[in-house]
């Protein structure tokens, strides 16, 4: 560390630290004097990377560093430091939700001055939350909450490589929680030779990493404990080392790690495919579970003399009292009506002195009166789901951050499609969005609001809220959306908490094929 004198505006002395000789600290200044760094939280040693948090003077933000140290004559550290810097540019190019944006790319010459140890720095956006070692610390995480961990940092995978670009989170300290609890490549910078492949197999890693706290791959932190290896190649599966880990998830992890053999995931589809299925099924076991003890709980009160815990309202049961109270009402009344005109027959034809009564008439009228009287039909109650999500079995969905933007009340701010090239099923069979609730609904009626004309929809039920398409039911559509709300009835539903908007034809043009929905509106029948 040197100090040097510099000169404030004023013309007053003022003293500043900056990193020279590959010394860094909190406090120190890089980049030619524009970032002062704040903390440290990792280093990559493959490429003797270290990430930093720090704050930019100029802008006052705090920012991710990655910065590259060496010396600055080794002709093979720079040449690979500005490969690296290279793949982080074209990352700039980049944009996701759960991958930090790349602000700017520093080299020798240009933002670093020479002396300060360094070869070059990737600034990005300031990542809040938990570093990824620091979640594991006290050990593994559950199983179903790792799954939707990671499940985004996944779809930024699969969008990064339909770009053709490679983000390099092959190092669990890239990576950080952010405060919606999903995972985030907080310091982008693939090195020179990261590959696709090596993206996917870190998706691997991460999970195995969540289900274990061990890391499988080289080249990682000393905080954390490598993964054993088995006999006969390879990492142990997780569920040796955690029983609680479901054989399914154990063997994705595997599978996505292994570089040979036939099973092998190689693509992030595929992983987030059989990730979310397994989510789905270790909710479905958690929830049948809870349901079972509080049935035993209920057994167990019935067993006493005394209980103050209140009824359980059953909407199945409700709604049979419901029926069988109509029918009374019904019977009660035409039995009345049947009286009523018994009467009036009897006395018109014994009563000779008095007018001359038409009982024809009279029943007619009788039932004009009624008919008039009866109620109108009750229109369908509006319910809003407590959860909505992009849903594609085939893979990632299309725009997954703004799924929420299609129940927000706010027509003019649409979810939409990607952009294809081909129209529906070229590539997909489809793509849509998921709507939960949080107790199931006897669904009558769908509003979509500000659609694109020419999409072709479809509403499905599901028992869960990411099922194969073949496991959905079809209760109404298809239908194409007009200019301008498209109300789409529904007739043969059943009470459900999954309904399924399913986009089976695009709008758009040829070429540039693309769908969007302003807002949904769920109804259903009145109980």
């Amino acid at each position: 560390m040197d100090t040097r004198r510099n000169e404030q505006s004023d013309g007053a002395p003022r003293t500043s630290i900056r990193a020279t000789g590959g010394s860094l600290a909190p406090g120190g200044v890089v980049g030619d004097g524009r970032y002062r760094l704040l903390a440290q939280l990792g280093v990559d040693e493959r490429a003797n990377a270290h990430f930093w948090r720090a704050r930019d003077g100029q802008l006052r933000r705090d920012v991710a560093l990655t910065l590259i140290v060496g010396d600055q004559a080794d002709l093979d550290a720079t040449r690979e430091a500005r490969r690296t810097l290279e793949r982080a540019a074209h990352t700039s190019q980049f944009g996701h939700p759960h991958v930090a944006r790349v602000l700017d790319v520093l080299t020798l010459g240009s933002g670093i001055a020479a002396g300060e140890g360094l070869l070059g720095i990737v600034v990005a956006e300031w990542s809040k939350g938990t570093d990824l070692i620091d979640i594991v610390d006290e050990g593994p995480v559950a199983p179903v909450v790792a799954c939707r961990m990671i499940d985004s940092l996944v779809d930024a995978v699969e969008r990064a490589h339909r770009s053709g670009l490679v983000l390099g989170l092959d190092h669990p300290q890239r990576i950080r929680r952010g405060p919606d609890g999903q995972l985030r490549l907080a310091f982008p910078g693939p090195l020179p030779e990261t590959t696709l492949r090596d993206d996917i197999k870190a998706l691997g890693a991460v999970l195995y990493l969540l289900l274990t706290a061990r890391w499988p791959l080289r080249g990682g932190p000393a905080a954390i404990a490598p993964a054993p290896h088995a006999p006969h190649g390879g990492v142990v599966p997780p569920r040796s080392l955690e029983p609680t880990v479901p054989a399914e998830l154990s063997s994705l992890a595997v599978r996505t790690l292994s570089d040979g053999g036939e099973g092998g995931i190689r693509t992030s589809a595929a992983f987030l495919r059989v990730l979310q299925q397994v989510a789905a099924e270790e909710e479905r076991k958690a929830a049948t579970a809870t349901g079972a003890g509080a049935e035993e709980s209920d057994e167990e009160s019935d067993s006493g003399y005394w209980t103050t815990k209140k009824p359980v309202r059953d909407p199945a049961q409700r709604k049979k009292v419901a029926l069988w109270a109509t029918a009374l009402v019904v019977a009660a009344v035409a039995i009345l009506a049947w009286i009523g005109l018994s009467l009036i027959s009897f006395f018109s034809e014994n009563d000779a002195t008095g007018p001359n009564v038409n009982v024809a008439e009279s029943s007619e009228q009788n039932t004009k009166q009624q008919t008039s009287k009866a109620p109108p039909p009750a229109t369908p109650e509006p319910v809003r789901p407590s959860a909505v999500q992009v849903y594609n079995p085939e893979g990632t969905g299309d725009f997954p951050s703004r799924a929420s933007a299609s129940i927000d009340g706010d027509p003019s701010t649409p979810w939409q499609t990607d952009q294809y090239k081909q129209q529906l099923p070229a590539l997909k069979t489809g793509v849509g969005l998921v709507a939960s609730f949080d107790q199931p609904i006897d669904l009558s009626r769908v509003l979509v609001v500000n659609g694109t004309p020419g999409t072709r929809l479809e509403i499905r039920t599901a028992e869960i809220g990411n099922p194969f398409l073949d496991n959905t039911r079809l209760v109404a559509g298809p239908i194409d959306l007009e200019q301008g709300p498209t109300q789409i009835d529904v007739d043969n539903a059943r009470p459900t908490s999954h309904v399924i908007v399913w986009v089976t034809r695009l709008g758009g043009q040829p070429g540039q094929f693309q769908s969007s929905i302003g807002d949904l509106e769920f109804y259903q029948r009145p109980s």
